[in-house]
Protein backbone atom coordinates (compact mmCIF):
# COMPACT_ATOMS: atom_id res chain seq x y z
CA UNK A 1 0.00 0.00 0.00
CA UNK A 2 1.36 3.57 -0.98
CA UNK A 3 1.66 5.55 2.34
CA UNK A 4 0.96 9.19 1.83
CA UNK A 5 3.66 10.08 4.54
CA UNK A 6 6.30 8.96 1.65
CA UNK A 7 5.08 11.73 -0.60
CA UNK A 8 5.68 13.94 2.34
CA UNK A 9 9.25 13.03 2.54
CA UNK A 10 9.86 13.34 -0.74
CA UNK A 11 8.21 16.66 -0.38
CA UNK A 12 9.59 17.99 2.56
CA UNK A 13 13.60 16.84 1.23
CA UNK A 14 12.96 18.96 -1.84
CA UNK A 15 11.97 21.72 -0.54
CA UNK A 16 15.22 20.87 2.44
CA UNK A 17 17.16 21.17 -0.43
CA UNK A 18 15.57 24.91 -1.71
CA UNK A 19 16.20 26.42 1.92
CA UNK A 20 18.25 29.78 2.36
CA UNK A 21 20.68 27.87 4.47
CA UNK A 22 21.18 24.93 1.90
CA UNK A 23 21.39 26.29 -1.43
CA UNK A 24 23.84 29.35 -1.10
CA UNK A 25 26.24 26.65 0.29
CA UNK A 26 25.66 24.37 -2.99
CA UNK A 27 28.68 26.56 -5.50
CA UNK A 28 31.20 26.31 -2.47
CA UNK A 29 30.45 22.06 -2.19
CA UNK A 30 30.77 22.24 -5.93
CA UNK A 31 34.21 23.81 -5.86
CA UNK A 32 35.28 22.10 -2.98
CA UNK A 33 34.48 18.72 -4.75
CA UNK A 34 35.84 19.19 -8.24
CA UNK A 35 38.88 21.15 -7.00
CA UNK A 36 37.84 24.39 -9.04
CA UNK A 37 37.94 28.27 -7.54
CA UNK A 38 34.91 29.97 -7.64
CA UNK A 39 36.37 32.30 -10.31
CA UNK A 40 36.81 28.78 -13.19
CA UNK A 41 32.76 27.75 -12.04
CA UNK A 42 31.49 31.78 -12.74
CA UNK A 43 33.34 32.17 -15.86
CA UNK A 44 32.22 31.10 -19.44
CA UNK A 45 34.24 28.79 -20.18
CA UNK A 46 33.37 24.85 -20.02
CA UNK A 47 34.95 22.81 -16.77
CA UNK A 48 37.70 20.50 -17.75
CA UNK A 49 36.43 17.19 -18.77
CA UNK A 50 38.56 15.90 -15.30
CA UNK A 51 36.82 18.16 -13.12
CA UNK A 52 33.25 17.57 -14.03
CA UNK A 53 33.65 13.88 -13.71
CA UNK A 54 35.48 14.25 -10.13
CA UNK A 55 32.31 16.61 -9.58
CA UNK A 56 29.46 14.37 -10.92
CA UNK A 57 31.50 11.27 -8.85
CA UNK A 58 31.85 12.96 -5.90
CA UNK A 59 28.32 14.34 -6.04
CA UNK A 60 26.79 11.02 -6.21
CA UNK A 61 29.02 9.48 -3.45
CA UNK A 62 28.24 12.80 -1.33
CA UNK A 63 24.56 11.77 -1.46
CA UNK A 64 24.71 8.58 -0.77
CA UNK A 65 26.56 9.74 2.51
CA UNK A 66 24.06 12.17 3.69
CA UNK A 67 21.27 9.35 2.83
CA UNK A 68 23.23 6.65 4.79
CA UNK A 69 23.16 8.74 7.66
CA UNK A 70 19.47 9.47 7.04
CA UNK A 71 18.34 5.51 7.17
CA UNK A 72 19.95 5.25 10.14
CA UNK A 73 18.87 7.81 11.77
CA UNK A 74 14.90 6.44 10.27
CA UNK A 75 15.81 2.70 11.75
CA UNK A 76 16.68 4.53 15.36
CA UNK A 77 13.63 6.50 15.15
CA UNK A 78 11.73 3.63 14.65
CA UNK A 79 13.27 0.79 17.34
CA UNK A 80 12.50 3.67 19.82
CA UNK A 81 8.75 4.37 18.64
CA UNK A 82 8.24 0.26 18.69
CA UNK A 83 9.94 0.57 22.53
CA UNK A 84 7.51 3.44 23.59
CA UNK A 85 4.37 2.25 21.39
CA UNK A 86 2.48 2.22 25.08
CA UNK A 87 2.72 6.11 24.71
CA UNK A 88 2.20 6.33 20.95
CA UNK A 89 -0.76 8.65 21.62
CA UNK A 90 1.07 11.09 24.22
CA UNK A 91 4.24 11.19 22.05
CA UNK A 92 1.83 12.16 18.97
CA UNK A 93 0.77 15.00 20.89
CA UNK A 94 4.39 15.87 21.61
CA UNK A 95 5.60 15.73 18.84
CA UNK A 96 3.01 18.05 17.16
CA UNK A 97 3.81 20.42 19.15
CA UNK A 98 7.24 20.26 18.59
CA UNK A 99 6.57 20.37 14.83
CA UNK A 100 3.68 23.35 15.31
CA UNK A 101 6.50 25.35 16.89
CA UNK A 102 8.84 24.91 14.36
CA UNK A 103 6.78 25.49 11.34
CA UNK A 104 5.89 29.02 13.08
CA UNK A 105 9.36 29.45 13.20
CA UNK A 106 9.65 29.27 9.40
CA UNK A 107 6.46 31.00 9.19
CA UNK A 108 8.27 34.14 10.93
CA UNK A 109 6.10 33.86 13.70
CA UNK A 110 8.07 33.86 16.40
CA UNK A 111 12.08 33.01 16.58
CA UNK A 112 14.02 30.10 18.07
CA UNK A 113 17.47 31.25 18.31
CA UNK A 114 18.56 27.32 18.65
CA UNK A 115 17.97 26.60 14.95
CA UNK A 116 19.77 29.08 13.84
CA UNK A 117 23.08 27.23 15.45
CA UNK A 118 24.78 24.30 13.84
CA UNK A 119 26.64 21.23 14.99
CA UNK A 120 28.51 18.86 12.26
CA UNK A 121 31.36 16.75 11.69
CA UNK A 122 34.52 17.98 10.18
CA UNK A 123 35.32 15.59 7.41
CA UNK A 124 38.79 15.74 6.49
CA UNK A 125 39.05 13.49 3.96
CA UNK A 126 39.99 14.32 0.50
CA UNK A 127 37.08 14.98 -1.69
CA UNK A 128 37.51 14.79 -4.78
CA UNK A 129 37.90 10.95 -3.82
CA UNK A 130 34.94 8.74 -3.87
CA UNK A 131 35.43 7.65 -0.02
CA UNK A 132 36.29 11.16 0.76
CA UNK A 133 32.87 12.28 -1.01
CA UNK A 134 31.29 9.62 1.11
CA UNK A 135 32.67 11.02 4.32
CA UNK A 136 31.87 14.02 3.70
CA UNK A 137 28.43 13.29 2.80
CA UNK A 138 28.39 11.18 6.08
CA UNK A 139 30.05 14.22 7.94
CA UNK A 140 27.07 16.39 6.81
CA UNK A 141 24.44 13.95 7.30
CA UNK A 142 25.15 14.55 11.16
CA UNK A 143 24.84 17.91 10.81
CA UNK A 144 21.59 20.09 11.94
CA UNK A 145 20.90 23.23 10.45
CA UNK A 146 17.68 25.41 11.06
CA UNK A 147 16.40 24.40 7.73
CA UNK A 148 17.31 20.71 7.40
CA UNK A 149 16.79 20.08 11.42
CA UNK A 150 12.94 20.68 12.04
CA UNK A 151 12.05 18.91 8.55
CA UNK A 152 13.81 15.88 9.63
CA UNK A 153 12.62 15.96 12.56
CA UNK A 154 9.12 15.86 11.32
CA UNK A 155 10.05 13.18 8.85
CA UNK A 156 11.54 10.91 11.98
CA UNK A 157 8.66 11.44 13.89
CA UNK A 158 6.45 9.86 11.49
CA UNK A 159 9.09 6.74 11.07
CA UNK A 160 9.17 6.64 14.80
CA UNK A 161 5.03 5.44 14.56
CA UNK A 162 5.90 2.34 11.82
CA UNK A 163 5.81 -0.92 13.33
CA UNK A 164 8.77 -1.77 10.71
CA UNK A 165 12.51 -0.60 11.05
CA UNK A 166 13.04 -1.47 7.20
CA UNK A 167 9.81 1.00 6.53
CA UNK A 168 11.43 3.79 8.67
CA UNK A 169 14.92 3.42 7.00
CA UNK A 170 12.64 3.57 3.52
CA UNK A 171 11.00 7.07 4.57
CA UNK A 172 14.37 8.59 5.23
CA UNK A 173 15.92 6.92 2.09
CA UNK A 174 13.03 9.13 0.28
CA UNK A 175 13.51 12.11 2.14
CA UNK A 176 17.70 11.83 1.54
CA UNK A 177 17.40 10.95 -2.34
CA UNK A 178 14.97 13.81 -2.59
CA UNK A 179 17.17 15.92 -0.67
CA UNK A 180 20.48 15.26 -2.69
CA UNK A 181 19.25 14.61 -6.20
CA UNK A 182 18.92 18.39 -6.82
CA UNK A 183 22.58 18.37 -5.92
CA UNK A 184 23.36 15.72 -8.25
CA UNK A 185 21.80 17.51 -10.95
CA UNK A 186 23.50 21.32 -9.99
CA UNK A 187 26.65 19.23 -10.67
CA UNK A 188 25.91 17.92 -13.75
CA UNK A 189 24.66 21.19 -15.12
CA UNK A 190 27.09 23.29 -12.59
CA UNK A 191 27.48 26.78 -14.68
CA UNK A 192 23.79 26.99 -15.51
CA UNK A 193 22.21 25.46 -12.55
CA UNK A 194 24.66 28.72 -10.75
CA UNK A 195 23.19 31.03 -13.45
CA UNK A 196 19.87 30.36 -12.46
CA UNK A 197 20.61 30.36 -9.15
CA UNK A 198 21.94 33.75 -9.22
CA UNK A 199 18.10 34.97 -11.24
CA UNK A 200 16.06 33.28 -8.37
CA UNK A 201 17.73 33.95 -4.82
CA UNK A 202 15.27 36.13 -4.35
CA UNK A 203 12.47 33.76 -4.09
CA UNK A 204 14.20 31.56 -1.46
CA UNK A 205 12.29 33.21 1.55
CA UNK A 206 9.16 32.51 0.04
CA UNK A 207 10.52 28.02 0.44
CA UNK A 208 11.03 28.77 3.83
CA UNK A 209 7.90 30.14 4.26
CA UNK A 210 6.29 27.08 2.61
CA UNK A 211 8.57 24.85 4.63
CA UNK A 212 6.58 26.35 7.61
CA UNK A 213 3.38 25.93 6.54
CA UNK A 214 4.32 22.00 5.62
CA UNK A 215 4.98 21.44 8.99
CA UNK A 216 2.41 23.29 10.62
CA UNK A 217 -0.02 20.89 8.28
CA UNK A 218 2.22 17.85 9.22
CA UNK A 219 1.75 19.02 13.00
CA UNK A 220 -2.38 19.28 12.66
CA UNK A 221 -2.41 15.82 11.04
CA UNK A 222 -0.44 14.31 13.63
CA UNK A 223 -2.45 15.57 16.36
CA UNK A 224 -5.78 14.71 14.68
CA UNK A 225 -4.87 11.17 13.38
CA UNK A 226 -5.37 13.04 9.58
CA UNK A 227 -2.24 11.28 8.35
CA UNK A 228 -4.16 8.02 8.35
CA UNK A 229 -7.73 9.47 7.36
CA UNK A 230 -5.85 10.92 4.24
CA UNK A 231 -4.25 7.65 3.26
CA UNK A 232 -7.88 5.72 3.94
CA UNK A 233 -9.44 8.72 1.61
CA UNK A 234 -6.58 7.86 -1.18
CA UNK A 235 -7.59 3.94 -1.34
CA UNK A 236 -11.32 4.39 -0.97
CA UNK A 237 -11.28 6.68 -4.16
CA UNK A 238 -8.13 5.17 -6.12
CA UNK A 239 -7.92 1.53 -4.93
CA UNK A 240 -5.01 1.00 -6.96
CA UNK A 241 -3.20 2.66 -4.72
CA UNK A 242 -2.90 -0.28 -2.75
CA UNK A 243 -1.17 -2.45 -5.76
CA UNK A 244 1.98 -0.20 -4.91
CA UNK A 245 4.84 -1.20 -2.65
Amino acid sequence: MLDISFAGAALAGLLSFFTPCILPMVPFYLCYMAGISMSELQDDGDIAPGAQKRLVISAVMFALGVTTIFMLLGMGATALGQTFAQYKQVLSYVGAAILFVFGLHFLGVIRIGLLYREARLESTAEPTTIFGAYVMGLAFGFGWTPCVGPALASILMIASGMGDIGQGALLLMVYGLSMTAPFIIAALFAKPFLRWMGRNRKYLPYVEKVMGAMLVLFAILIATNGVNLIAQFMIDWFPGLTKVG
